[in-house]
């Protein structure tokens, strides 16, 4: 039995939802503490693991599960230096998700 094939999109038809770029970002900033954390790099503030980790009062083994979850949602960009890994906030990244969001919501709402 043959599958159907997608339904056909006009151009310039809106699109269905949000890439996954975005999704990532909206789910990194759906948490408390990940919002918390993204605080602590404002004003171009550079940290590392344990810095995060004692400023946030948390782990080290969380400050860097959220940290990860942060850079795959592009709020956050590191760079190594030697053994010790530094963050900050991507602001690039954050302005295209917020562009795709704004783009979708204009469409929908």
């Amino acid at each position: 039995m043959d599958e159907p094939e997608p339904a056909a999109v006009a151009p310039g038809a809106a699109p269905t939802g949000l890439g996954p770029d975005t999704q990532e970002f909206l789910k990194a900033l759906g948490s408390p503490t990940r919002q918390r954390i993204m605080m602590l790099f404002s004003q171009g503030a550079e940290l590392s693991v344990g810095e995060v980790a004692e400023r946030a009062g948390i782990s080290q083994a969380t400050a860097s599960q959220q940290l990860t979850l942060l850079r795959r949602g592009r709020i956050v960009t590191s760079r190594r230096e030697g053994k010790t890994v530094y963050y900050r906030a991507d602001r690039d990244g954050a302005v295209a998700a917020l562009a795709e969001l704004q783009s979708y919501l204009m469409t929908c709402c």
